[in-house]
């Protein structure tokens, strides 16, 4: 049996006017969340030299504070808790390939403040640091992916009972990881096999993550493999691969997030995307698909404002590279400087989003060249999709008007909007995404109704005597009412609304 919390998401998603991820200004720091704990100059900041060194596997509960030399790959495994201080800052070493792993069933509680954040960097000094001088972060869960069994080795390391992920608990609890900056990893532990910046492996939803930075990475500066671990305030800046990618049947809900590229950092031909999402290697059915939800980004690609002209072979080229039967949704979201916009490739792809299983809504995707912003398999059926779905390919740069934008790289760039922004409002939450949090229902507790099995193959229980129900698909039309029996829908997610209570229920038969 599995308890269902009613569908009132107002502990994650933030009801905005605005698109994108600031608001209107108001000249204080109070509405620029970046304030204080990132930063857009890692390579000429003096760090202390290291203190204490750490270079063996951790095993029992140790807390970290000061300036530490993290050297080769460890492990924090059998159940320890790995706790690092505010203003904890952790150098990882190039020559032993530092890399710090939470293993499943451990925990990180890295949880620093907006003015004392916990960095992890290089140990090179100002002058010599760049993409890839060590490992990266990499925190391994036991929720639920889609991989043969439940179980996968994470990718980049050679494979160990320590580096595997899955389980079936979507509610795992991995620690905390807040306030928290990631530079210059992603060293290739083995040819072709770099690790990210930081990488989660189904890590559940009882685990925080908010404010994070990861820059100059050489890889992905944050990939998902699985699970449903949710995330806010994250910034991708200056990376080599992609910015945010997705695999495994990961689904998250990842709400205000800023991605900046470097004209001079790039991946091979095409490789280097801002969001790249697959359901596996093979794109496959295999479930859960990888269905997450993105809302409230600001996607700045290395076209900049449009006078950069790109490398020879497209290097950085799509903003949304969207294949293999993912089902990711994005939201509320600004794009410009990408060479193509979203790119739906195969026919898996068209028919999640044709189903509504994904949603592109309510974005604005500027400064494109016609017939870039949307590219598909078969031709038209994103260009339908896209302008039936508040989608606005037609507003300029002068149209969002940002406060300080495309700034060089090492300089602080403000992404907030002034008055006259055209993304200042129009933000649009749909209920079958966010919940009864954005029409205006009273929020309402957890309650101790269960619904079963969730996931279902046909009919569902209650826990609780129930006589008057409705069941209403993912587009709000009613598909039953009073009948538990779901055999003749088809698979996908619905919604049973109990007097004021609606839970939320996927069909896989």
């Amino acid at each position: 049996m599995m308890t269902v919390m009613t569908y009132s998401q107002s502990q994650f998603w933030t009801a905005t006017d605005y698109k994108g991820a600031f608001p209107v200004t108001d000249n204080s720091p109070a509405t620029d969340w970046t304030y204080g704990w990132s930063n857009w100059d890692p390579e000429n900041t003096t760090y202390p030299s290291t203190q204490t060194t750490t270079n063996s596997n951790i095993t029992t509960n140790t807390t970290w504070s000061g300036v530490v030399l993290l050297q080769n790959k460890v492990y924090v495994k059998n159940g320890a808790t790995l706790t690092i201080l505010p203003g904890t800052i952790i150098r990882g070493d190039y020559s032993t390939q530092g890399t710090l792993v939470i293993t499943r069933g451990s925990k990180l509680i890295a949880d620093g403040n907006q003015m004392n954040p916990i960095v992890f960097t290089s140990n090179n000094p100002v002058g010599q640091r760049a993409e890839g001088d060590w490992g990266g972060v990499i925190i391994l869960g036991n929720a639920i992916n889609n991989q043969p069994g439940g179980v996968a080795n994470i990718e980049g390391i050679t494979p160990t009972n320590d580096t595997q992920h899955g389980g079936n608990n979507d509610n795992d609890d991995s620690g905390i990881l807040r306030y928290v900056r990631i530079e210059f990893a992603g060293i290739p532990l083995e040819p072709n096999k770099e690790i990210n910046g930081v990488t989660f492996g189904s890590v559940g939803n009882q685990t925080l993550v908010d404010y994070v930075q990861v820059s100059f990475c050489g890889d992905d500066s944050y990939e998902w493999f699985g699970g449903t671990v949710n995330c806010k305030h994250l910034i991708s800046y200056s990376t080599v691969d992609d910015d945010f990618d997705t695999d495994f049947g990961y689904r998250g809900k990842i709400q205000f997030g800023l991605a900046i590229r470097n004209e001079n950092l790039s991946d091979a031909a095409g490789d280097s995307n801002c969001f790249e999402s697959d359901n596996d290697a093979q794109g496959s059915v295999a479930q859960p698909l990888t269905s997450p939800v993105f809302s409230n980004f600001t996607l700045i690609g290395a076209k900049s404002n449009g006078t950069v002209s790109l490398p020879i072979g497209e290097k950085f080229e799509k903003a949304f590279r969207l294949r293999r039967n993912t089902a990711t949704s994005v939201f509320n979201t600004i794009v410009t400087g990408w060479e193509k916009g979203v790119s739906l490739e195969g026919t898996a792809v068209e028919d999640n989003l044709a189903g509504d299983t994904m949603q592109f809504h309510s974005n604005i995707l500027s400064n494109f060249n016609t017939g870039t912003v949307c590219l598909t398999t078969t031709a038209g059926v994103l260009n339908t999709y896209f302008s039936q779905h508040l989608n606005d390919s037609t507003s300029t740069i002068q149209n969002i008007n940002w406060i300080t934008p495309f700034v060089p790289i090492g300089l602080t760039p403000d992404y907030r909007l002034n008055d006259s922004s055209i993304a200042a409002t129009g933000a649009d939450f749909p209920i079958d995404v966010f919940g009864d949090l954005f029409i205006g229902v009273k929020t309402i507790e957890s309650i101790k109704l269960n619904v079963y099995p969730n996931p279902t193959n046909g009919n569902i229980y209650f826990s609780e005597n129930v006589n008057n129900f409705v069941i209403y698909n993912s587009t709000g039309n009613i598909v039953k009412q009073n009948d538990t029996n779901l055999s003749n829908l088809s698979n996908g997610v619905y919604f049973i609304k109990v007097n004021e209570n609606t839970y939320k229920v996927l069909l896989q038969k």
